[in-house]
């Protein structure tokens, strides 16, 4: 397998860009505020967190009671820590998205895009392209929080950043472009780490070949 093969599809690359194209559009045509792309990006950690049990649902390890048992220990674990996330946004940046509330593309609808960029990658990474047979439950339900935790690290920082900077349009776009481009290289090293390990765990093809010329079938005289 080489270096193209063990790189995400394109079109889920893609896709991410396109899914975060949206709420820069929010903030530069549609008075998006800066707690409404925050909002944005943290229920994004929630679609995050539904994928992640995908996953370890669906992962080509383990009995299903097993896989069920992890996914509902997951659910209430990832869910604390996406309610406190949830508290932490909120009590920092504001529980008003402004009058982008009123505006004809809200917060709420730059979900869609993120859920269907996030479906997408599921299902041509992970499924198609046969990620799942390399995904163990126990490392599957730990991904999400390094993610997460990164990603919302600097998400942070940023929306400090732009909330002392008074929170103008164009230090709004330029957070959103930073998460992007976060969001894409954290996309793209995660699943090229993801096919090298689904690399290591397929059989040498050439181990199971077998040479005629050494194996001579026995011939019978006439």
């Amino acid at each position: 397998m080489n270096a193209v093969a063990r790189a995400p599809s394109i079109p889920s690359a893609i896709g991410l860009v396109v899914a975060n194209v949206v709420p820069l559009i929010g903030v530069m045509y549609f008075d998006w505020s800066l707690f409404g792309v925050m909002w944005l990006y943290w229920a994004e950690t929630g679609v995050i967190g539904a994928f992640a049990l995908l996953r370890i649902l669906s992962a080509d390890d383990g009995a299903l009671p097993q896989r069920i048992a992890l996914g509902v220990f997951f659910c209430i674990h990832f869910g604390m820590f996406f309610s406190v996330h949830g508290v932490f946004v909120a009590t920092l940046f504001g529980g008003d998205v402004g009058s982008a509330a009123q505006s004809t593309l809200r917060p709420w609808e730059g979900l869609v895009p993120l859920i269907a960029s996030h479906g997408l990658s599921f299902v041509v990474n992970y499924i198609v392209r046969g990620e799942r047979k390399a995904a163990t439950i126990s490392v599957e339900m730990g991904k999400p929080y390094g993610r997460v935790v990164l990603l919302h690290v600097v998400i942070l920082a940023a929306g400090f950043m732009v909330m002392f900077a008074g929170g103008g349009v164009l230090a709004l776009a330029l957070f959103v472009v930073l998460k992007t481009a976060l969001d894409l290289g954290i996309h793209w090293v995660g699943h090229v780490m993801r096919f090298r390990d689904l690399e290591a765990a397929e059989p040498d093809a050439s181990s199971k070949t077998i040479h005629l010329e050494k194996h001579p079938t026995a011939r019978t005289e006439a």
